[in-house]
């Protein structure tokens, strides 16, 4: 097998990283924040709509994930066009999908345990909803930049002469 042939193979590798990882990620979190949410529910109904909100936080983790597995496959011509994909560029598209996975498994679970903890505010006092979103929020800026840096790197990897 030509060298070549594997820099599919390993951006291939990169786009299942992103997404995996940062999936893996936030189906724990949205699970953790879930348990919490339903204990909640459980005591009083009328507040489902502000703990749904704070569950589903962990879970855009592994939307961006997916977005930079999307986009990877794209650039590489699985999703139409040519793969043409050196092992040099293909081992670039992996470490570019990395700072997404791997930001996105950690930061989804430290978001849960934020979430967790701010919907036991809200259980407690459900007119402090707006501040107990800020905690989690917090934890999803990091998310959103390794989304800017896997984003970024990813999109110009084909623009690099190798």
């Amino acid at each position: 097998m030509d060298i070549n042939n594997l820099g599919v193979a390993m951006a291939l590798l990169g786009a299942a990283s992103a997404a995996l990882l940062a999936g893996i990620g936030s189906a724990i979190g949205v699970g953790m924040s879930g348990e919490a949410a339903a204990g909640v529910v459980t005591e009083d109904p009328g507040k489902f709509g502000k703990v749904l909100v704070l569950q589903l936080l962990p879970g855009t983790q592994g939307i961006y994930g997916l977005l930079i597995a999307f986009i990877t496959l794209s650039n590489i011509g699985i999703l139409g066009g040519s793969s043409d994909v050196s092992f040099a560029q293909g081992v670039m598209y992996f470490f570019a999908c990395l700072p997404m996975g791997l930001v996105g498994l950690w930061s989804a679970r430290r978001q849960a345990m934020a979430s967790v903890a701010s919907i036991g505010l809200v259980a407690k006092r459900p007119d402090q909803f707006g501040k107990a979103m800020i905690f989690p929020a917090m934890v999803e800026t990091y998310a959103v930049l390794a989304l800017l840096v896997s984003l970024l790197a990813v999109s110009n990897i084909s623009k690099i002469a190798i």
